[in-house]
Formats: structure tokens, C-alpha cells, sequence
């Protein structure tokens, strides 16, 4: 067998001029993205009882936590349904305010970037 890396010939990491050459990583670095608030409107027209099927069916709560969060838009005139990326709180948002425009009912629904 041959060692064709010869001292002085271009091998061991050397370059034509005999120059040691080194390797640069470029490392990326990720943000990560902001996030938004998903808020649901109060109104009084609205029944409980659709606001919690949306909270159920379109931010994926159980019963209890739709319950809860429909009492505190309820009482309090805003609540928050859910932390997204911006495109999945626009795309809920929409989903939201087109059902409720469906059913014929007055349900606004918001984005806002969380803090």
C-alpha cells in the first residue's frame, strides 16, 4: 500500500502555499416567533352554549376548561382562547367569526401579540 500524503503535497490539511487552513461553521441562530392571543369579544346576543361548541370544536378545550373560559368572556367582556404563532391565531380567529356568521350570531373574535 501507498500513502499518497506526502509531506509537502497538498494533504494534511495544507494548502498549495504550505498554509494551515481552517474551517468556519456559520451556526444560525433561530428566533423564535412571536406569539399571539386569540381574545373572544363579549356580546349579548351570542349563546353560552355556541360559544362553548367553539371553544370545544376550533381551540380544542374539553368541557370544563370551555366552560370556564365562556364564564370569564361573559363576566369580564374579553377572554382568551389560546396562545398561537400568528398564522394559526389568524387562521382560529377567521374560523371563529365565520361559523358565528353562519349561525347568525354577533361573536367577534381578535388577534393580539402576547407580551
Amino acid at each position: 500500500m501507498s500513502n499518497n500524503n506526502t509531506p509537502g503535497q497538498n494533504g494534511g490539511g495544507r494548502d498549495d502555499d504550505g498554509n494551515t487552513g481552517v474551517v468556519l461553521k456559520t451556526r444560525v441562530k433561530t428566533k423564535k416567533p412571536s406569539m399571539y392571543k386569540v381574545l373572544m369579544l363579549n356580546d349579548d346576543y351570542t349563546p353560552m352554549e355556541f360559544v362553548v361548541h367553539i371553544l370545544e370544536h376550533i381551540f380544542n378545550k374539553n368541557q370544563d376548561e370551555a366552560t370556564t373560559i365562556m364564564l370569564h368572556v361573559h363576566q369580564k367582556g374579553v377572554g382568551v382562547c389560546g396562545v398561537f404563532t400568528y398564522e394559526v391565531a389568524e387562521t382560529k380567529a377567521g374560523q371563529v367569526m365565520d361559523l358565528a356568521r353562519h349561525n347568525q350570531h354577533p361573536l367577534q373574535c381578535t388577534i393580539e401579540k402576547d407580551a
